[in-house]
């Protein structure tokens, strides 16, 4: 008897489902480095610098931690979590209203696995936002933004999607400092998506991963502005450079504890609890000290620089670019070129993306990987590829009273530099 080959029924909500764009674009990078070409990747936006040595030696103390802690995780840790909303956003968080996870990611998966809430988002928005949304089986409402409002969220189409069906159950993400876009929110503009908020209870994910690099350190949380209804994500991936680590963590308001406990029931049957060595030295992280102070000071100091130097390069060739006020991304948009695009048969981010990468060797992510239709001319490049742990020296050091000017770059992030110049020469000889 003839067998037919085992087939496989995937669910639904995961079929034809791809890898994570970002994670995708850094593998196919390295798998082209390892054949011997150049690439210059702007793709993933992981943290360049090291992991501060007083964390570092925290984690190196307490490798012999192998007991399973609290699923809500480690309490001395949600202490210095809420100890470090109340430092830098004077936001007053009880310990028991602090969850921990393996990444903000993994936290803000299962708020949509517990919560029965449509999905609201921003054009553009990070990678996995919308995916996790599918697999989970939620609907997603994509709220346009535009370059003219720098790509941030109206509290006038918020309200315009909230309206028609004021008592369904929401959950909005707000991510800020933004990736992709790299902009921030004006405090006018979060106390009015704040009052929309409110106004149909819905649940606000704060996503502040990137706060703490704030390339002026001048972040401000939308929870001062909507206590009750917010939460803020954040964890040590970008502002401590501990992406492998995998530490994520939510900060509830006390009438939302109810929600924390549904997070954490489910926690109990998936991951059981973070990891407790990387629990306790990220005590160490949250708590602060002066080394960790310096370190954000000259790290926010460097990605300034980059950003200010790769902003005028693309600039000055006619590719328009959104302010970024913190972490490392910029969302370049291409479509003074389009015509020419056109004429050599492309006219997708994606093919735009491909064929850069193909000729140049500089790997970026198409603007549709964040929502934008296929056909706007955008991408997403992360500034990352240098050696942070030089960069940082220098910052500390010979370069510690000067002014970051475009020299540094040059210097200390040659292929950073080398890449914006492939990418402009390519489209100058169009």
């Amino acid at each position: 008897m003839k067998h037919e080959p085992f087939q496989v029924n995937l669910n639904l909500n995961v079929r034809g489902l791809k890898p994570s764009a970002t994670l995708r674009i850094n593998e196919l990078s390295n798998q082209l480095i390892k054949e011997g070409k150049t690439v210059y990747k702007f793709g993933l936006g992981q943290s360049p610098f090291p992991v501060p040595e007083s964390v570092v030696e925290s984690l190196r103390q307490n490798a012999r931690q192998k007991d399973y802690l609290p699923v809500k995780g480690l309490y001395e840790l949600r202490k210095a979590v809420a100890a470090f909303n109340l430092k830098h956003q004077s936001i007053e968080t009880h310990p028991d209203d602090v969850l921990i996870g393996p990444g903000s990611k993994e936290l803000i998966f299962l708020l949509q696995l517990v919560y029965y809430g449509d999905l609201l988002i921003p054009t553009p928005s990070w990678v996995s936002y919308s995916p996790q949304a599918r697999i989970i089986g939620r609907h997603v409402h994509w709220i346009p933004a535009s370059p003219d409002n720098n790509w941030r969220m109206s509290p006038e189409l918020l309200d315009m999607v909230c309206r028609d069906d004021p008592d369904r159950p929401r959950v909005v993400i707000l991510n800020y400092p933004s990736n992709p876009t790299g902009n921030t929110y004006p405090i006018e503009r979060l106390k009015l998506l704040a009052q929309v908020a409110r106004k149909y209870q819905v649940i606000l994910i704060s996503d502040e991963i990137y706060g703490m690099i704030h390339h002026t350190g001048q972040h401000v949380s939308i929870a001062r502005y909507y206590p009750e209804g917010t939460i803020i994500s954040s964890g040590l991936s970008k502002w401590c450079g501990a992406g492998g680590w995998r530490l994520g963590t939510f900060s509830f308001p006390p009438n939302l504890r109810w929600l924390l406990d549904a997070m954490a029931s489910a926690a109990s049957e998936t991951f059981t609890s973070t990891c407790a060595p990387i629990q306790y030295a990220a005590i160490t992280a949250f708590n602060g000290n002066s080394e960790i102070d310096e370190y954000l000071k000259q790290s926010r100091r460097i990605l300034r620089s980059l950003a200010k130097f790769m902003t005028e390069a693309l600039m000055a060739a006619n590719i328009s670019v959104p302010q970024a006020d913190g972490g490392f991304y910029l969302f370049p948009d291409f479509g003074h070129y389009r015509k020419k695009l056109n004429e050599h048969g492309i006219f997708t981010s994606v093919e735009m993306c491909n064929i850069i990468l193909n000729e140049t060797g500089v790997a970026m992510l198409p603007g549709s990987d964040f929502g934008l239709q296929p056909g706007d001319l955008v991408s997403r490049m992360a500034y990352v590829d240098f050696n942070g742990a030089e960069a940082l020296k220098a910052a500390l050091g010979e370069w510690a009273d000067k002014k970051l000017d475009s020299h540094f770059p040059k210097l200390f992030c040659p292929r950073i530099t080398e890449g914006i110049s492939k990418l402009v020469d390519w489209f100058l000889k169009l």
